[in-house]
């Protein structure tokens, strides 16, 4: 259930939240025709159902608003207690209205019953099988009405699925929203059938179910329903059509060699439905080489091909032993995106097919035969792709924190001041929506020691103050980041040092050059030359929480070496005795290091070094997964180590479990030969991959992942994104093997970056091309339909103050759409 909360406090649009049908009477149940937990709820006795525009095109809502009579609402807020006053406008939002995307998922239809009783029926897409939501229109609602509104709502849904008016639709394309179903659940309790659920019927969510032979448990696949292999499109032919059915599968190369080659279940992932169903009873996967480090999947049986791709990263696999799965993405050539499903008839024949499939993905990836790496390497790449539990010291469940964020405030922060614009000579009535500047924001340096952020935008950095109610308030605009010659510059990197007074800068044409600004005056002072041949790459503090103190020095990477910066050096600031450097191209990528100081090295190459101080060879070696690492942070006690690749993050255990070290970390010492740390693959799943891409037309590209940290806060989310969402991992919940353990939050806009304020996991500071803003954790919502496809039902945060009123913004308030 998708419900838009506090809508009477939200600020909108003058024309994008407008009413376009409403049927003023009527009532509001919830049917569970199959549920124990009972067969039909009375949600709201009198209701007014309606259909608005969202601020975003092509996107509407159903909307059903509860109908108070007089004195009503008062009385049923008294009865709800004092103690929840602070939470009044929350629970009378839950209360009083009902929001649902109006996507064809929805199965929206109308039955006209004996005695003039009219029903509008959808699917409760969070429910059990069978699960509907049901209005009653009243019986003054005319006919005439009702038919209006059925045909409001298929132009909608149209719109929404062809991206394109309604006008270009003719009769015929409006007919595949109509849906042909079984009779409509009566809402009253007293009709109530007596019926015996079959597999069809109870097995939307098969995991509930136990001991039934077709079922792939926790994985939502639907064993017994088949759908036609035909795809389905629009029948017309104008504009760009979105395939909602299987693709076509291409023809597949010639073979050099095969690598695997394995029977199976196949099973498609039905974006209307929500699971994933049976599409091929008996099918063979094939993994086959095709040319100089080119691989090819390729699935089909006696009857057709179903599948032939290249095997990439983009697959995004998943193995799953405990359902004998294989999980995986495919990218069609017109842009749409698929998630499969391969189920093997035991766990040997998976394994088989799980080696032949690792091998062409890391051969791909590295170059590399996989016949020339050690066993214990292709053990480590292997398990990584796995569902796997890591072992925990503490398993105990806390469930409390992830939770909350379902039952936090969508709006508690609608009246709080927002991020303001960095130029402040606007006219008094200047509404454009978008700076001039033709710059975005690019990067966002957290401060530790005071509450302060700082956003790069072009050659100006924005500064926010942290409010004590968890909110941003613009502060001040470093307007110009320029040399000391007066050369305006737009920084690469940022870090804050010293305190928080002062901002570390790299130009990203001067690679061998830093430059610090003076945060007190907004201004370079200083100019370094970190060494003639030995570039930097990327720097970071000495320690995790060294910007809280007055600590000089911090540490550098080139291509392939490690060193420390010490700007109190005369000349060149690169300490030679602290220098490590190696012979070969390592391709040294990111840095991150611990509270002590201990120091993790990633590379493009996919590798992780630990070292437990600069100019000696590393502890530990992390074996390369292929993915380049884009970015790393470790835990402050070192326990954990987060690299970031394009399509997945790699979280990493650095405690040791067994032998004489039993208890040390990787930096510390040496794991024994026949050990190697434990890795863990987090990637969105295949089905939210695919709706991801069938949102947006983006693949998954993840900004650099964070930990929350702070001073003796101990760490417990992950903090990333891909395009438009953020997403938040919750680490216990990764730790115990929770299917599914992320949240996330759609905006409008790209996220450009993003990180945790200090000393908490419960707010983000999101930058996005034109606006900066401080989330609550409570905002992230379970990744479901209706959250993928986003809320654009609102207007978000500005560069301003907010406006009084919708049509009068005042002279800051220069208005950008966030979600």
């Amino acid at each position: 259930m998708f419900a838009l909360k506090g809508i009477s406090r939200l600020i909108f649009g003058s024309n994008n939240q407008e009413s376009m049908i409403e049927l003023p009477q009527g009532q509001l149940y919830l049917v569970r025709p199959f549920s124990p937990k009972g067969y039909s709820e009375l949600l709201f006795k009198d209701a007014s159902a309606r259909i608005r525009r969202t601020a975003q095109e092509f996107q509407y809502q159903l909307v059903v608003q509860r109908v108070y009579e007089e004195g009503e609402a008062e009385l049923l807020a008294e009865e709800e207690g004092d103690d929840l006053e602070a939470d009044a406008d929350i629970l009378a939002a839950e209360r009083d209205e009902k929001t649902f995307l109006l996507d064809e998922a929805l199965h929206f239809r109308v039955e006209n019953r004996e005695g003039s009783e009219r029903v509008l029926c959808w699917r409760d897409l969070s429910g059990d099988a069978g699960d509907v939501f049901e209005f009653v229109c009243d019986g003054g609602i005319l006919p005439a009405q009702v038919k209006q509104f059925e045909l409001i709502a298929k132009q909608c849904q149209y719109e929404r699925k062809y991206r394109k008016p309604h006008a270009t639709a003719s009769k015929e394309d409006l007919l595949q929203f109509e849906f042909d179903e079984q009779p409509i659940p009566p809402a009253s309790p007293i009709h109530s059938p007596v019926l015996t659920r079959s597999i069809e019927s109870s097995e939307m969510f098969p995991h509930k179910a136990k001991g039934k032979k077709d079922v792939v448990s926790d994985l939502e696949v639907t064993p017994m329903k088949k759908s036609p292999p035909t795809p389905t499109k629009t029948p017309t032919t104008k504009g760009k059509e979105r395939n909602m059915g299987t693709p076509s599968a291409v023809a597949h190369p010639e073979a050099r060699e095969m690598l695997a080659a394995e029977v199976a279940e196949l099973h498609f992932f039905e974006f209307q439905s929500g699971a994933f169903v049976l599409k091929d009873e008996s099918v063979t996967a094939t993994v086959t080489e095709i040319d100089n480090w080119k691989y090819w999947l390729q699935v089909g049986s006696a009857d057709r091909d179903w599948i032939g791709v290249p095997v990439t990263e983009d697959l995004n696999p998943v193995f799953n032993f405990e359902f004998l799965s294989f999980i995986f993405n495919q990218f069609h050539e017109d842009g749409s995106a698929y998630s499969w499903l391969l189920r093997f008839k035991d766990q040997a024949t998976l394994e088989r097919f799980q080696e032949g499939l690792m091998q062409a993905l890391w051969e791909q990836l590295n170059q590399i035969k996989w016949s020339k790496i050690k066993d214990k390497e292709r053990d480590y790449v292997t398990d990584a792709f796995n569902d796997l539990t890591m072992e925990d010291a503490d398993q105990e469940e806390e469930e409390e924190h992830y939770e909350d964020a379902e039952e936090g405030s969508e709006d508690e922060d609608d009246e709080k001041p927002r991020s303001e614009h960095y130029d402040s000579d606007e006219d008094e009535d200047d509404v454009d929506y978008k700076p001039k500047d033709g710059e975005t924001n690019k990067q966002i340096a957290v401060g530790y020691k005071h509450d302060r952020s700082f956003v790069v935008r072009g050659s100006k950095i924005g500064v926010f103050k942290h409010t004590p109610n968890n909110n941003l308030e613009f502060s001040t605009n470093i307007s110009k980041v320029e040399t000391a010659d007066g050369k305006l510059f737009s920084p690469k990197k940022v870090m804050l040092h010293n305190e928080d007074r002062n901002l570390i800068l790299q130009k990203d044409d001067d690679p061998n050059k830093l430059y610090r600004m003076d945060l007190e005056y907004g201004k370079v002072v200083d100019e370094w030359n970190v060494h003639e041949d030995i570039p930097v790459v990327t720097f970071a503090p000495e320690n995790k929480f060294a910007q809280m103190t007055h600590e000089p020095t911090f540490l550098g990477i080139s291509k392939n070496a490690l060193y420390r910066i010490d700007p109190r050096l005369s000349g060149t600031k690169l300490v030679d005795a602290q220098l490590k450097q190696y012979a070969s191209k390592n391709d040294f990528s990111a840095i991150s290091t611990t509270e002590k100081g201990h120091i993790a090295v990633a590379s493009n190459k996919g590798d992780i070094r630990l070292f437990d101080r600069l100019g000696i060879n590393a502890k530990t070696h992390i074996p390369a997964l292929g993915e380049p690492i884009i970015g790393l942070d470790v835990s402050a006690d070192g326990r954990w180590v987060l690299g970031t690749c394009r399509t997945y993050l790699l979280l990493i255990d650095a405690q040791q479990k067994s032998g004489k070290n039993e208890g040390k970390l990787g930096f510390e010492k040496s794991f024994a030969a026949d050990q190697k740390p434990q890795p863990r693959r987090l990637a969105l799943s295949p089905e939210h991959v695919a709706q991801f891409h069938h949102e947006t037309g983006k693949g998954v590209s993840f900004t650099p992942a964070k930990f929350n940290t702070g001073e003796g806060v101990e760490e417990s989310s992950i903090i990333t994104a891909t395009g438009p969402y953020i997403i938040e991992w919750n680490l216990k919940k990764v730790l115990t093997g929770k299917k599914t353990p992320y949240l996330i939050k759609r905006y409008s806009d790209d996220v450009k970056a993003d990180d945790f304020k200090f000393g908490t996991d419960k707010n983000v500071i999101v930058a996005l091309p034109h606006e900066v803003n401080m989330v609550s954790h409570t905002r992230l919502k379970r990744p479901t339909r209706e959250s993928i496809a986003g809320d654009f039902g609102r207007r978000g945060s500005r560069f301003g103050t907010p406006a009084k009123s919708p049509s009068k913004l005042s002279r800051s308030a220069i208005v950008e759409e966030a979600f």
